[in-house]
């Protein structure tokens, strides 16, 4: 299984991606195909020792820019991101894992693999702790302006994931608003939420942002506007609340002792929060496999992100996706806008 990472997108590439290449090859075996500049990325490669670990190179001379549109994105035809899922296309890459612009990386993703059939929106699914196991939330970021269909959508593509992927047998399925009474919510909730009772999954109905971390649903459905302030939050939160924690402790030698006692139980709470070890978030609904992530991740995140792919792209679940499509009938998901 060979992984095209997109060796120029984020914040600090190439040289974190190059990393978490080296690191996901010596871990997991991964074939990483590195695409960017080759004279960059050689020199990066140059510097740690490979040996012959399975990561190649492919040149590509354009770079897209974390603030440029998708459409500005789309004219770049031998950026790093675009070579990439051309590879995905070709057969010569199984997925592709890109730290870069989210919204061109879902443009390019449409324009190069296209879309699932049945599928109006991609949408961008991340894997999140809770109190009792981990969930997936979808949309976090593609789509800010949705239609009822667009979540009923979200909704089957979740529920898939969470089976396939997440080894949930009966995933719980909530749509998130701001009370669990019917009378809540917008009319955009409100219209999903009579779709949603009629699909073949176990909805659960509303919930509120408290009930995910709770754990009290296994797929977290909404709109990308609302999704990413969730999920932008959560990762403010746990940076918080790791920073707030330290500077309790440092404050007294009691508190210090208290620390080393309980070390190994903090240290798994900070694996457990941390983004990083859930790797990307797959891009849902495109033909083909494409994992997104953070724009500031660690070695240890693309490492992950490889993993995920690797996963995703063994799973079938993309297959299994069309098949639960198909059975859902185009008049419960809602009338498509003409």
């Amino acid at each position: 299984m060979k992984i095209a990472l997109d060796a120029m997108g984020g914040d600090h590439a190439p040289h974190v991606e190059v990393e978490g290449a080296v690191l996901a090859a010596k871990e997991y075996g991964s074939h990483v195909i590195l695409v960017g500049d080759r004279d960059t990325v050689e020199k990066e490669l140059s510097s740690r020792n490979v040996g012959n670990l399975p990561i190649s190179i492919r040149h590509a001379s354009e770079v897209i820019g974390m603030e440029e549109s998708p459409s500005k994105a789309l004219r770049k035809r031998d950026s790093s991101m675009r070579v990439a899922f051309e590879l995905v296309k070709n057969g010569e890459a199984d997925a592709v894992v890109s730290a870069g612009n989210s919204g061109a990386a879902m443009a390019t993703a449409m324009f190069v693999l296209r879309k699932l059939e049945g599928v109006d929106r991609p949408a961008i699914a991340t894997v999140m702790p809770t109190l009792k196991d981990a969930c997936v939330v979808l949309d976090v970021g593609a789509n800010v302006d949705c239609k009822p269909f667009h979540l009923a959508q979200f909704a089957v593509m979740g529920d898939v994931y969470a089976q396939f992927i997440l080894k949930k047998e009966r995933p719980r399925v909530g749509l998130l608003s701001n009370g669990e009474e019917e009378s809540k919510g917008t009319d955009l909730t409100r219209e999903t939420h009579a779709i949603l009772k009629q699909l073949p999954m176990n909805y659960i109905g509303y919930i509120e942002g408290r009930d995910i971390f709770a754990g009290n649903a296994d797929v977290v459905v909404c709109d990308g506007f609302v999704g990413n302030v969730v999920l932008k939050t959560s990762e403010g939160l746990a940076d918080a609340i790791s920073q707030m924690l330290k500077e309790e402790i440092l404050k007294s030698p009691l508190a210090k002792l208290g620390y080393l006692l309980s070390k190994g139980a903090f240290r798994k709470f900070k694996k457990k929060v941390d983004y990083s070890e859930y790797g990307g978030a797959p891009l849902l609904g495109i033909d083909g496999v494409g994992i997104i992530s953070h724009g500031s991740s660690t070695p240890n995140a693309i490492k992950n992100a490889i993993r995920v792919a690797q996963e995703f792209s063994g799973s079938g679940v993309n297959k299994i996706l069309l098949d639960h499509l198909r059975t859902c009938d185009t008049q419960v998901l809602g009338k498509r806008a003409a």
